[in-house]
């Protein structure tokens, strides 16, 4: 059974407590038979979008305060010279460098000077900071003197919480670990007391299964430990809605899959291989957008945890339409939000959405949105778009309404065209797999567009996420750079650090209660050419011994040919990284199995409804189809639109669907015009 509220921005934390509400008033649960609690959250992505991170402080190496000023010298557009540099999170008046110095190996240069250091902390207490950042040269490799630092700033400012570049991200590059650390620390003072609100929300109901939060990398972590590290909140909600669609077309058979999740204010896309996502190491979070995958680096902030590796671009359902000072028309990135909202839901909002397009094509059902709860005033949604767009463009409404669909699956189109063909992926390989209130209704066309035979949408599309989030493990990943040549490597040295790192991630599972047979532990080494600049991740299936530097040279030979079409055998490998990651084991959601269908799928038919389609050149009378009464081996020729409660999908007049086992509804993609 499902359940969906109204994002409430003042206060997310609201809104799922509202949600929660819902689902124990409307299915009659015991809070006390809740076994398992799991969130996903855009708070800490919002806190860096809208700049409302906490004041901190950053602590360095006396001579290098200006890291964050001076960054990287990447740009988005290589030619822009209006182009203006992020504003780094922490202002230089409070970048402060004090005397100390750990050298490239390892060795203290410069013992720390405390007593500079005290009156750093002094000056940051008369400064009002919120939170404190460490992040010392070459910490990764001798973390003792940000491990004295900690001590005496906890001396010196006892209720300002400090975060250490070594507990953060302990990795060799030392702007993407001040920044990764920076970013984490204007977060905590946010970020912690948001999820301590929920959590006292929840003992309150009686719910006592304890919280847990799913991460950027996929994996689910307990609330205690996000308080102190909540950077790796940043990509939460995302990451579940590619776990949640993995997760349900692995059911079908599926295990190569495009995932797209259209939400309200963006869409996401993510490829699946053989049922898992794809890894980044490395990410942005900028003032505009977070991207992962992205042609137009610079914008943001680099942060340096593991992140399902995503294309994100602001178009959604609330995607607003205008047309530019030159006569074009954009939708996105601006959105109307929850609140006003698309024009149609009369709350206030005047803007024409890509909803209220989808409401003037009479895709949507104006009386049946969200399962009949609310009432869209299509009246509304025609004045905006014909105030904003067709007066404008001297269209018909109904041209109008087209081309903001249009344009809204081209951007999401090329969005998915990134990640597949320009990184060597052939997408007709691929089924895409929409999610969110507004991908079942595009999917269609951006599927036909990439020449994509099939769509399979989940029984659930508008809180896909949510499934994503029980179909997943608990997962922590601890990274320590060991830099040195393959063939030089000590084996016995390799063993030895690889269980250093093990020994904490196993003892944080254990106070998570994830008993020991269901602990797993995968071993990787970020590798590259000797003089390389850039590593890849290589999974490291073999033993420590004296073959392991030959062995994994293979695999990394393997891997680079695989990646990008070449390698080169005779050349010298190097050792950058070592990553451990530690998987909880977590049982998995049983979706329920649909009956056999028996007799016609007219039992499911709601009546008729005029549909704009462009392979039949406008509007037509079109079947409309209640999803909750379709059963396992149904057959729907297009055009169909099916409504239930979180979305409606469009089926156009050359496609069809079948009703699988699980409830799914496989599309089989026709070839006609772009709609």
């Amino acid at each position: 059974s499902v359940a969906k509220v109204a994002t409430v921005p003042a206060d997310p934390s609201q809104g799922c407590i509202n949600g929660i509400d819902k689902v124990l008033a409307n299915f009659t649960i015991d809070p006390e038979e809740i076994a398992f609690t799991v969130h996903g959250t855009t708070i800490a992505t919002n806190t860096i979008i809208e700049g409302k991170g906490a004041k901190a402080g950053l602590v360095t190496s006396d001579g290098f305060r200006d890291v964050l000023e001076i960054a990287f010298q990447t740009r988005p557009t290589l030619y822009d010279v209006f182009y203006d540099r992020p504003k780094p999170l922490i202002p230089r008046y409070l970048c402060r460098g004090v005397p100390a110095r750990i050298g490239s190996e390892g060795e203290e240069l410069v013992p720390l000077d405390t007593e500079a250091l005290r009156q750093t902390a002094q000056f940051f207490r008369d400064e009002n900071v919120e939170a404190i950042a460490v992040a010392f040269l070459h910490s990764y490799l001798n973390p003792s003197h940000e491990r004295r630092a900690a001590e005496i700033l906890a001396e010196e400012c006892p209720d300002i919480p400090v975060v250490l570049s070594s507990d953060v991200c302990p990795e060799y590059r030392e702007y993407p670990r001040t920044s990764t650390t920076v970013v984490n620390t204007v977060l905590v003072p946010r970020v912690a007391p948001y999820v301590e609100r929920l959590e006292d929300r929840l003992d309150e109901r009686g719910i006592k299964s304890g919280l847990h939060l799913m991460t950027s990398s996929g994996g689910i972590m307990a609330a205690a430990t996000t308080k102190h590290q909540p950077v790796h909140l940043i990509e939460s909600g995302p990451a579940g809605g590619v776990i949640g669609a993995a997760f349900v077309a692995n059911l079908s058979g599926y295990d190569n899959l495009l995932a797209l999740d259209i939400g309200g204010t963006t869409a996401k896309a993510a490829v699946v291989n053989h049922g898992e996502p794809q890894i980044a190491d490395e990410f942005e979070v900028g003032a505009a957008a977070v991207a992962t995958v992205t042609g137009a680096r610079g914008k943001g902030y680099p942060v340096r945890t593991p992140v399902i590796s995503l294309m994100e671009i602001g178009a959604g359902g609330g995607s607003i339409a205008n047309v530019d000072p030159g006569g074009a028309l954009t939708v996105g990135p601006q959105s109307a939000g929850a609140d006003p909202g698309p024009a149609c839901y009369a709350r206030g909002g005047d803007e024409p959405t890509l909803t209220d397009a989808n409401v003037i094509l009479g895709r949507i059902n104006p009386d049946f949105f969200l399962g009949g709860e609310e009432k869209l005033d299509t009246g509304l949604a025609e004045k905006a778009m014909r105030r904003k767009v067709a007066d404008p463009m001297d269209l018909d409404l109904v041209e109008a309404a087209r081309s903001v669909i249009d344009i809204a699956n081209a951007r999401m189109t090329s969005a998915l065209y990134f990640i597949t063909v320009q990184q060597g992926i052939d997408p007709r390989d691929y089924v895409l797999v929409p999610s969110g209130g507004a991908g079942p209704m595009q999917a269609v066309a951006i599927a036909r567009s990439l020449g994509v035979g099939k769509v399979l949408v989940p029984p659930a599309p508008g809180v896909n996420s949510a499934v994503g989030l029980l179909a997943t493990d608990l997962k922590h990943e601890i990274v320590r750079t060991f830099m040195t040549k393959a063939n030089d490597a000590d084996h016995e040295e390799l063993s030895k650090v690889f269980g250093e790192m093990e020994a904490p991630i196993r003892e944080l599972l254990t106070e998570e209660e994830v008993p020991d047979d269901l602990v797993e532990i995968r071993r990787e080494i970020d590798m590259c050419y000797f003089g390389q600049s850039f590593q890849l991740r290589v999974s490291m299936n073999v033993g420590i011994d004296e073959g392991t530097a030959e062995a994994m040279s293979t695999a990394f030979h393997d891997r680079h040919e695989a990646v990008y079409g070449f390698c080169s055998r005779g050349e010298e490998t190097m050792f950058v990284n070592l990553r451990l990651t530690a998987i909880g084991k977590v049982d998995r959601p049983r979706l329920r199995k649909l009956a056999k269908a028996k007799g016609s799928v007219d039992r499911a038919n709601k009546g008729r409804r005029e549909v704009f389609f462009a392979e039949a050149g406008g509007k037509v009378s079109c079947d409309l189809y209640d999803r909750g009464k379709l059963l396992f081996g149904d057959r729907i020729e297009g055009p169909a639109i099916i409504e239930q409660m979180d979305t409606t999908t469009v089926i156009p007049p050359d496609a069809a669907l079948s009703v699988d086992l699980y409830g799914n509804l496989e599309i089989t993609v026709g070839t006609g015009e772009t709609s």
